[in-house]
């Protein structure tokens, strides 16, 4: 995984010389999207037997970033059915070589979007039942995000600090950071 860093400032500049540059359509190249790689595959079918593993009581991912690497400490006992679909995307690498996409400084840092459309058209509807919220959202905890009761996919969030507003509202985390927050406060 891959924070978006600095660069995240330079896009909107980016964007208007693309606008001027296409304008009429006329002598634009076509971007084509991203397509998944042979390791990749598994992805494009989240009923498959790959996204059925049991997780252990307690693990551990690590990530690799441009500022860091961090590593969440998941916890079944707090979100049995969160923390199997984290493990599940773990394992099979969705969340390899991907961007953080939302960063609230002070709030909230995101994840959870593949970069290859096709993998992320395929678990856009893939839904999962929500957990009881157990455990708070403190800082360095991480969630699943939400779009309502019922929708909690392949985003999550880690929070940068304590969000005990979000506990009454359905978000029940899964796990927390336990080295490298700094890298994340670095984005």
């Amino acid at each position: 995984m891959n924070a978006l860093g600095s660069a995240r400032a330079h896009v909107p500049v980016l964007l208007a010389f693309a606008a001027l540059a296409c304008g009429d359509d006329t002598g634009c190249p076509s971007v084509r999207a991203p397509e998944p790689t042979e390791a990749q595959a598994v992805l494009l079918d989240p009923g498959a037997a790959a996204f059925e593993a049991e997780p252990p009581d307690t693990f551990r991912a690590r990530f690799e970033t441009s500022t860091g690497p961090f590593t969440i400490e998941v916890i079944r006992a707090w979100a049995p059915l969160g923390a199997k679909r984290f493990y599940n995307l773990v394992r099979n690498g969705f969340f390899d070589d991907n961007r953080f996409f939302r960063v609230l400084p002070g709030g909230i840092v995101q994840f959870g979007v593949h970069g290859v459309p096709a993998i992320q058209n395929a678990w856009d509807g893939q839904v999962i039942p929500d957990d009881p919220v157990l455990m708070s959202n403190e800082r360095g905890t991480v969630t699943f995000a939400t779009a309502g009761p019922g929708t909690r996919t392949t985003q999550l969030f880690i929070n940068y600090r304590t969000n005990e507003g979000l506990d009454a509202q359905g978000f029940a985390p899964i796990g927390r950071v336990t080295e490298g927050m700094s890298a994340l406060v670095a984005l």
